[in-house]
């Protein structure tokens, strides 16, 4: 906690959604486990000295998402089921469902990092390596996850199984919350239509390029897998 504070947070607003950068806590796992609380972790970051756009930026994540997150699993009992997404998101995901795939993989290839996808491997790879992978490629991973099943069910089924079984805060409201916004917009909105994903919102490969380094990432990896 007092590294983050005192050496990343300040970076926290502008790099935290880029993986090369790590200027993420890390302290999720911490808050799993009750070996660190919100209260506490709140607590400190707000007299700290980094600049306010900093610490704003993180506590909405801290207390905001995680509220949401816990709010959400609190009053859907199937918050790791397909039948928690809000009506417009089933609605448009059924309308697609008969899409076509240009990938269909099945949960062992998905497990085992077995895809077309360098960058999705790489996330993949680091979860099960590390416990966890950066914030900004959790989404990206889920949503290829959908793109790469055969249903919406199966997406589910599978990124929660995957989150559940090598994340070390799986199991835990804002992983749920966080494969569901992915592949069902729970606590999003309608975007513009495609194939499979319909109005849920999309990410690809080329947009991950255009944010940071993918070359970098998947090559820190490598290195972690040497």
């Amino acid at each position: 906690m007092r590294r983050f504070i005192d050496e990343d947070l300040s970076r926290y607003d502008d790099e935290r959604n880029d993986p090369t950068k790590h200027a993420q806590s890390g302290l999720s796992p911490y808050l799993h486990f009750g070996q660190l609380s919100a209260q506490r972790l709140a607590r400190e970051v707000q007299p700290s000295s980094v600049p306010r756009e900093a610490k704003a930026a993180f506590l909405e994540e801290l207390i905001v998402r995680r509220e949401l997150s816990d709010n959400f699993c609190l009053w859907h009992r199937d918050y790791d089921l397909q039948t928690c997404f809000p009506d417009w998101a089933k609605r448009t995901l059924n309308e697609h469902r008969a899409d076509p795939r240009e990938y269909i993989y099945s949960y062992n290839q998905l497990r085992d990092a077995e895809t077309h996808d360098s960058l999705w491997n790489a996330a993949q790879k680091e979860l099960v390596i590390r416990g966890t992978m950066p914030g900004y490629l959790g989404m990206y991973w889920a949503k290829k996850i959908l793109e790469w099943t055969e249903s919406p069910e199966t997406a589910m089924e599978c990124a929660v199984s995957l989150n559940d079984t090598y994340q070390l805060d799986g199991r835990d409201p804002n992983g749920y919350a966080g494969v569901a916004w992915s592949i069902g917009g729970v606590h999003d909105r309608a975007w513009g239509e495609r194939e499979v994903f319909g109005k849920v919102r999309f990410m690809s490969y080329n947009g991950c390029r255009r944010k940071f380094d993918v070359d970098a990432y998947i090559k820190s990896v490598e290195d972690l897998q040497a």
